[in-house]
C-alpha cells in the first residue's frame, strides 16, 4: 500500500456518486459502512423502491461506459462496477427481489440488523434510534408489498422459508425478545436518558414489534399458501447467484465434482489427523475424545467472548510483528456476542472512519452453553486477523488509491469467504496450528465448507444423489450435512435452512479458496524465483474488494 494520494478521476467521481446513491436509497447499507446521516430512516422496500434502485443503476452504467479510465486502477473499477451493476439488473428483471426472503439475510433480517450497528452512546444517539423504529413500520409495508407482488405474479419463496422465519419474527417481538430488550436496557454512556426520548423509545419499539407481528401473519396467512414446495431454485436462477457471490462465471456441474473429491481429500486428510490425537481412533471417536477433554472448554458466553478476544488480539499483535503490515487502526477489532439466537459467526466492517471498528459476532443459539476451543480456533482467524478483518479493513484504510467503492462496498463473498479459508490454512503454514486437536478443527471447517459445495448445488439443481437414491432434497441435505460436520444439531438445522434459501452463497467459501489459491500459483509461476508470498499478499489485498475475475485480471496486469 503506498502512501502517495492519488487524485479523483472521472470514474472515482462516477463510483463516489454511485456510492452516495445507494446511501441515499438504502439506509441499513449506509449504516453499515458507516454513513450515519441516513440513520434515521429506511430503504423504500416496495416495488416502486426497486424501479428506482434500477433506474439509478442504469444511469450509472451508461456513465461508466462513457467514461476513459486514467490509469489501471481505473479500469479495475470500471470493470469490476459495471460487472456488478450489471448482474443487478440482472437479478431484477429476473424478479429476485419478488422472492427475497431467507432465513438468514433478506429483508426480514435485515431492517432487525441495522439496529445492532447503530450508535448508542448518547441520548441524541437513543433519539435517532427511536426515529429509526418509528419508521419500520413503514419499512415492513413495503416489503409486504414486493412480497405480494410476487404471489400475483407466482414468483414467491420456498415454504421452508416462511416458516422458519415465522419462528424468528416469534422471537424478535416476544417479551424477551430482541426489541423488548434493545430498547429496554437503552442507556447512554453518561447514565442520563431523557424522558422523552425514552417514552418515544418505547412507543417506537412497540409500533416495530406490531409490524414485525403483522409481516408474520401476512407471511403465514398469504404467502406461506402460494409458497413453493420444492426449495431448488434451478439452474438459469442459481447460476445468477453464482456470479453474484463470486464474482466469477465457473462451470456448475465441474465444480460440483470437484466438491466430490475436495471433501473425500477432507475426509482423508481428517482421519490421519484423527490417528494422531489418539492412535487407532476414527474421526467420531477422536472428536469424542476431545470433546471430554475439560481443558478445551468454554462455558458459558462471557467465557466465549474474553477467549475470542484474546485470541483475536494476540494474532493481530504476532502476525502484525512478522508476516503482514498492519496499520495501527486495523489492529483494533471487537469480539461480540451477538444479541440473536440465530446460530451462525460473522464478521461487520469498520466504519470508513474506524471510529466503530470492525467487529466479529457469534449468534449462539438457544442452549448452547458450551463450547469447544479445538473446534473454534480456527473461526477466530477466519473472521479476524489474517482473514476478514485484514482483508476488509485493509481495503477501508487504502483512503490514499481506492475510491469510496472500492474501499467499502466492492467485493464479493467469495473473495471475502475464499480469502478467509485461505487465511486458515495459512495459519497452519504459519505454525499456528500446530496442535492436532486445532488442525482437526480447521479441517471440521474445510469439510463443512467442502460439504456445502455439494449440498448446494446439488439441492439446487437437483442432482442424482451421492447414494445413488433419487435426487438431492432437503431431507437428504440434512443427512448429509449431519453426517459431515461435528456440529450441535441446532447449528446443522440452521445452517442448512441458510443454504436451502440462499442459493450460491454456501460453495462460495471454498470455491472462492480454490480460485485464491489458483491465483496464487499463477502468478508464483509468471514471477519464478522472484516470488515472494508477503508481496503477493500486499498486492492482492492492496487491490480491494473486487469480484474473482476481474480480480484475476488484475492481478495478471
Amino acid at each position: 500500500m503506498t502512501d502517495a494520494t492519488r487524485t479523483p478521476t472521472q470514474i472515482d467521481t462516477i463510483a463516489d456518486a454511485w456510492v452516495d446513491t445507494l446511501a441515499e436509497l438504502e439506509p441499513g447499507l449506509a449504516t453499515y459502512i458507516g454513513r450515519f446521516e441516513y440513520n434515521d430512516r429506511f430503504g423504500d422496500y416496495s416495488p416502486a423502491g426497486h424501479e428506482r434502485l434500477a433506474e439509478e443503476a442504469r444511469k450509472t452504467l451508461a456513465a461508466l461506459a462513457s467514461a476513459v479510465p486514467a490509469d489501471q486502477i481505473d479500469a479495475v473499477t470500471q470493470l469490476d462496477l459495471t460487472r456488478e451493476i450489471e448482474l443487478d439488473l440482472e437479478l431484477h428483471d429476473a424478479k429476485w427481489h419478488l422472492r427475497d426472503l431467507n432465513v438468514i439475510s433478506s429483508p426480514a433480517q435485515n431492517i432487525r440488523s441495522v439496529f445492532d450497528l447503530m450508535p448508542t452512546a448518547t441520548a441524541d444517539d437513543w433519539e435517532v434510534v427511536a426515529k429509526r423504529l418509528k419508521a419500520l413500520p413503514e419499512a415492513i409495508d413495503g416489503y409486504v408489498a414486493t412480497l405480494r407482488q410476487g404471489i400475483s405474479e407466482g414468483i414467491v419463496p420456498a415454504q421452508r422459508q416462511v416458516r422458519e422465519v415465522v419462528t424468528q419474527i416469534a422471537r424478535y417481538t416476544s417479551d424477551s425478545g430482541f426489541f423488548a430488550t434493545f430498547t429496554g436496557n437503552a442507556a447512554p454512556d453518561d447514565g442520563q436518558l431523557p424522558a422523552s426520548v425514552a417514552r418515544e423509545l418505547a412507543d417506537s419499539s412497540n409500533a416495530a414489534r406490531v409490524a414485525y407481528d403483522e409481516l408474520a401473519r401476512f407471511l403465514t396467512a398469504e404467502l406461506a399458501p402460494a409458497a413453493g414446495e420444492k426449495d431448488a431454485v434451478g439452474r438459469e436462477l442459481y447460476a445468477l447467484q453464482s456470479r453474484r457471490f463470486l464474482g466469477a462465471t465457473i462451470d456448475l456441474d465441474e465444480t460440483y465434482e470437484w466438491g466430490v473429491e475436495e471433501l473425500a481429500r477432507m475426509v482423508a486428510e481428517q482421519e490421519s489427523i484423527a490417528n494422531e490425537i489418539k492412535p487407532g481412533a476414527s474421526v467420531e471417536e477422536a472428536v469424542a475424545f476431545l470433546e471430554q477433554d475439560e481443558s478445551r472448554k468454554l462455558h458459558g458466553t462471557d467465557a466465549l467472548q474474553r477467549w475470542m478476544q484474546e485470541t483475536s488480539d494476540r494474532a493481530v499483535a504476532e502476525l502484525g510483528a512478522t508476516h503482514f503490515d498492519i496499520p495501527e487502526p486495523i489492529r483494533r477489532l471487537e469480539c461480540m456476542i451477538a444479541p440473536t439466537k440465530e446460530g451462525g459467526i460473522y464478521y461487520t466492517g469498520p466504519t470508513d472512519d474506524f471510529s466503530r471498528p470492525g467487529r466479529m459476532w457469534w449468534s449462539v443459539p438457544e442452549g448452547v452453553e458450551s463450547f469447544d476451543t479445538w473446534r473454534e480456533l480456527t473461526t477466530v482467524y477466519h473472521e479476524g486477523v489474517p482473514g476478514h478483518h485484514l482483508q476488509i479493513a485493509e481495503a477501508v484504510y487504502n483512503r490514499a488509491q481506492l475510491n469510496s467503492w472500492r474501499r467499502l462496498l466492492g467485493g464479493t463473498s467469495g473473495h471475502a469467504e475464499g480469502w478467509a479459508l485461505y487465511a486458515e490454512r495459512l495459519m497452519e503454514q504459519l505454525g499456528y496450528l500446530e496442535d492436532p486437536a486445532d488442525r482437526l478443527g480447521m479441517l471440521d471447517g474445510q469439510r463443512m465448507r467442502a460439504a456445502r459445495v455439494v449440498l448446494d448445488l446439488g439441492v439446487h439443481l437437483e442432482k442424482p444423489r451421492p447414494d445413488g437414491n433419487g435426487t438431492w432434497d432437503a431431507d437428504y441435505a440434512l443427512d448429509f450435512m449431519r453426517a459431515n460436520v461435528n456440529m450441535p444439531d441446532e447449528f446443522v438445522k440452521f445452517e442448512v435452512n441458510r443454504y436451502l434459501g440462499w442459493p450460491g452463497q454456501a460453495p462460495s467459501y471454498k470455491v472462492g479458496q480454490r480460485i485464491w489459491e489458483q491465483l496464487r500459483d499463477e502468478v508464483e509461476e509468471r514471477e519464478g524465483a522472484s516470488f515472494s508470498i508477503k508481496q503477493f499478499h500486499k498486492r492482492a489485498l492492496g487491490i480491494g474488494g473486487v469480484g474473482l475475475d476481474t480480480l484475476r485480471e488484475a492481478l495478471a496486469r
